[in-house]
């Protein structure tokens, strides 16, 4: 099965990805992520203004299948979170890259991160 992977953002490891088109950095999890954990029935985010170090813990998504951790791929204070989710948890599977993310923070990209193609070839 191929998953959407957008050439614009930066992956993490732990499929996480990051759009640093905006002001802040923008985090969600990637089609990978969702397609794996299956129906997402509960997201729990960071408070705005929580101060975050790269790796940290930070948010929650329950699946039908498991519940599993959200690891900031960014250190940085959380800046907006998106309430969406928190209403429509099912956004992180219609929708991961858009209307499903989950949190933005000021920081910057780690050098770390992976671009799509290197993503992509991790997954596969």
């Amino acid at each position: 099965m191929t998953h959407e992977t957008p050439d614009e953002l930066r992956y993490t490891d732990s499929h996480e990805w990051i759009d640093d088109s905006g002001d802040a950095l923008r985090i969600g999890i990637t089609d990978f992520a969702q397609d794996e954990l299956g129906d997402v029935v509960f997201v729990e985010l960071p408070a705005e203004g929580e101060s975050l170090d790269s790796g940290d813990a930070c948010a929650v998504v329950e699946s039908i299948k498991a519940v599993s951790d959200i690891y900031t791929p960014v250190t940085g204070a959380v800046t907006a979170t998106n309430d969406g989710v928190l209403d429509q948890p099912e956004l992180l599977n219609t929708d991961p890259y858009g209307e499903g993310w989950l949190f933005e923070i000021d920081g910057a990209v780690p050098d770390e991160a992976l671009g799509a193609t290197d993503y992509r070839e991790q997954i596969e």
